[in-house]
C-alpha cells in the first residue's frame, strides 16, 4: 500500500487466492488495475473508488461475492469495467451510470439482481452494455435509447420482463441485440427497423410481431 507512485498492476493469470485488500485504494496514482483470472475471493473493496485516475478496471473470472461498491461510480476517467464471471449479488448501483468516459462494460454470469438502472442512460459513450447471465427482473429502461454509440446490448438468460423500449430503435449503430430467456411480452416494435447495422439479433423471449 505504500507504492503510491505505481501507475500499473497487472497479475492477470495467476492462482492469487484470498481478498483484494483494501489498500490497493492508496495507490492514487494507478491508472490500470488487472486482477482477472485468478482464485480471488471476498468483496470488491470500496476503496477503489478511491483511484480517480484508473482508466481499466479487469477483475473479471474470479470468486467475487457481495455487492458492487456504488464507490466506483467515482472513478470518471474509466472507459472499462469488467467483472464478468464472479458471484457477485445485489443490485447494480445506478452511480456507475456517472461515470462519462465508460464505453465498456462487463457485468455477466453473476448473481447481480433488482432492475437495470435507468441511470445507465447516461453512459453516453458506453459501446458494450453485456448484462447476462444473472437474475435481474422487471423492465427494460428506455433510457438505454440514449446510448447512441452502443454497439453491443447483451441482456440474455435474466428475469426481465413487460416491452423492449421503442427507444431502442434510436441506437442505429446497434450490431448486436441479445434477449433471449427472459419473461419480456408485447409486440416487437416497428422502431427496430432503423437498426440497420444489426447482424446479430436474439429475441425469442415471447415477443411478438
Amino acid at each position: 500500500g505504500n507504492l503510491t507512485e505505481l501507475e500499473w498492476l497487472g497479475l492477470t493469470g495467476n492462482q492469487l487466492s484470498g481478498k483484494i485488500p483494501p489498500q490497493l485504494g492508496n495507490l492514487t496514482n494507478l491508472f490500470f488495475l488487472f486482477l482477472d483470472h485468478n482464485q480471488l475471493k471476498g468483496t470488491i473493496p470500496p476503496q477503489l473508488g478511491n483511484l480517480i485516475h484508473l482508466a481499466d478496471v479487469q477483475i473479471s473470472y474470479n470468486r467475487l461475492s457481495g455487492p458492487i461498491p456504488a464507490e466506483l461510480g467515482n472513478l470518471t476517467e474509466l472507459t472499462q469495467l469488467d467483472l464478468q464471471f464472479n458471484r457477485l449479488s445485489g443490485k447494480i448501483p445506478a452511480e456507475l451510470g456517472g461515470m462519462p468516459r465508460l464505453v465498456a462494460l462487463w457485468l455477466n454470469n453473476n448473481q447481480l439482481s433488482g432492475s437495470i438502472p435507468p441511470a445507465l442512460g447516461n453512459a453516453s459513450h458506453l459501446q458494450i452494455l453485456q448484462l447476462s447471465f444473472n437474475h435481474l427482473k422487471g423492465e427494460i429502461p428506455a433510457e438505454l435509447g440514449n446510448l447512441i454509440e452502443l454497439h453491443y446490448l447483451v441482456l440474455n438468460d435474466n428475469n426481465l420482463s413487460g416491452p423492449l423500449p421503442a427507444e431502442i430503435g434510436n441506437v442505429v449503430g446497434l450490431w448486436q441485440l441479445h434477449l433471449a430467456n427472459n419473461r419480456l411480452s408485447g409486440e416487437i416494435p416497428a422502431s427496430i427497423t432503423n437498426l440497420v447495422n444489426m447482424f446479430d439479433l436474439t429475441l425469442s423471449c415471447g415477443l411478438t410481431s
